[in-house]
């Protein structure tokens, strides 16, 4: 026996071969246990790749910043593309909806990588009077941080999803932001193509007035009625009245647009001497209203809501199973230890109430998501049924109103000239037909009013729909009409 201890002293003190590549072997094991806390990898959730793509085909557009971003300068007369485009790329709440987006995507790493704790290495030597190398008398542990539990993978693969359903949801706020500052814009812009077609038809209306007054004063010298002339220059001062308000209008929402786009508020925005064309829509109303309801931004950013919120239901249940801190050490030749300590879930009554109220959080959603459905579906409808009435209504004034207005202007003149027509008659025809051709472009405008809270209500550009009511995907850049 005293021979066999002095032998096992003797191995110690040596530094035996077969005793030191036991303890290399497990150096080397601790030490990738290490560099795979160091280094981790994620678990990334089915979907991210996909999300990662999307972000990055709109990132050209936002990641330059605002002062080496070339914003592009507004034709004249300028059309609304162009001044869509430049109000995408100068919007400052769009740009910080994509760096939530992109923020959120990164916090999928931080969730979902494994191992979710850091690693410890700890250090130790014993003094001893013993007669022991100083390699033996070396104690080198490697573990985990012990204030933070080892959680199993599908603990953080599930927080992972959750993560992926965040950032989903913040890929549709973008989406959504975008298309309300697209309805925000073509209305500003639509607006002000009104009030100058108003403009127009005053200019017009006070050119003939004038000359009304002109003649009216003529005749009045000439010995006929005073009360004509007069009447006459009271209706030519109106008309002058009315196209300064008219003027000061237009300058109010000019600068209201050019806040929108980046310019200066006085800066000069001449639009095109006409009413934009109507944009073509090629989809039936029945495709319309499907597609309002199923790429709604608002309700796909509340559909990802309620399925993030049902993987917390289901990380909630995991917090059941137990964690783990596995720890290694090696001293000299002496011993090689591998420890793993349990972290039991013995506080049942926090995982049912945290359970609780995942639960309660997804069913909120889903009563949320389902109220908006219903809102946003019957706001989409509304909003069609006007577009339709206005597009009838233009129709009706083009076709029936405006030419018996302009056929009565024309005989009121000349009976007005042949001195059969009282002058209160030639006013009436006069301010019947101002009165007609600005109801048409209230109308022809309000249509495209409409159109442009359908295209924020369905998430989709009208010129990408096809004439099965299919839409190709959006961009951050107006689509040329096909």
């Amino acid at each position: 026996m005293k021979g066999e201890a002095n032998e096992k002293r003797s191995i110690l003190s040596s530094g035996d071969p077969k005793w030191t590549g036991r303890a290399s072997g497990l150096i080397v094991s601790l030490s990738l246990v290490m560099g795979l806390g160091i280094s981790g990898c994620v678990l990334a959730p089915q979907g991210a790749s996909e999300e990662e793509a999307k972000l990055n085909s709109v990132s050209p557009v936002f990641e330059p910043p605002i002062e080496a971003r070339r914003l592009p300068a507004l034709r004249a007369p300028a059309h609304w593309r162009d001044v869509l485009q430049r109000a995408f790329l100068a919007n400052g709440e769009l740009e910080s909806a994509y760096f939530e987006w992109k923020a959120a995507l990164a916090r999928i790493d931080q969730a979902a990588t494994w191992p979710n704790s850091n690693v410890a290495v700890s250090f130790s030597y014993m003094f001893s009077p013993e007669n022991l190398k100083s390699w033996d008398r070396t104690t080198v542990g490697v573990g985990f941080d012990p204030s933070m539990n080892l959680s199993l993978p599908i603990k953080v693969q599930t927080a992972g999803e959750i993560a992926l359903e965040t950032a989903r949801q913040a890929g549709e706020k973008l989406r959504m932001i975008k298309f309300d500052l697209q309805r925000k814009v073509l209305s500003s812009y639509f607006d002000l193509a009104l009030v100058e077609e108003k403009i127009r038809i005053e200019r017009e209306n006070f050119t003939l007035l004038k000359l009304v007054s002109d003649s009216a004063a003529s005749r009045a010298r000439s010995g006929g009625s005073l009360q004509d002339s007069l009447k006459a220059e009271i209706e030519s001062q109106m008309g002058e009245s009315e196209l300064a308000n008219l003027e000061a209008e237009a300058n109010s929402i000019r600068g209201k647009l050019n806040g929108m786009l980046a310019r200066d508020a006085k800066a000069s925005l001449r639009l095109p001497p006409r009413l934009p064309s109507p944009r073509p829509v090629t989809a039936d109303d029945a495709q319309l209203i499907a597609l309002g309801v199923e790429q709604n931004p608002e309700l796909a950013g509340l559909a990802r809501q309620v399925a993030g919120r049902k993987n917390a239901i289901e990380l909630a249940k995991l917090a059941y199973l137990p964690d783990f801190i596995p720890s290694g050490s090696v001293t000299g030749n002496v011993s090689q230890v591998i420890s793993t300590m349990v972290m039991l879930p013995t506080k049942l009554p926090a995982i049912r109430g945290a359970i609780r109220e995942a639960e309660a959080m997804t069913r909120s959603s889903e009563a949320m998501l389902r109220q908006t459905r219903q809102d946003r579906a019957a706001s989409f409808v509304a909003n069609l049924y006007i577009m339709r009435n206005a597009e009838r209504q233009a129709a009706f004034y083009r076709r029936r109103v405006l030419p018996a207005a302009e056929q009565l202007v024309s005989s009121s003149r000349n009976y007005y000239a042949a001195g059969t027509v009282a002058f209160a008659d030639l006013i009436d025809s006069q301010r019947t037909l101002t009165a007609v051709r600005r109801t048409v472009a209230q109308i022809l405008i309000e249509r495209e009013r409409r159109l442009a809270e359908i295209e924020a209500l369905a998430g989709v550009d009208i010129e990408t729909l096809s004439r099965s009511g299919k839409a190709r995907a959006t961009t951050l850049a107006p689509v040329p009409p096909q």
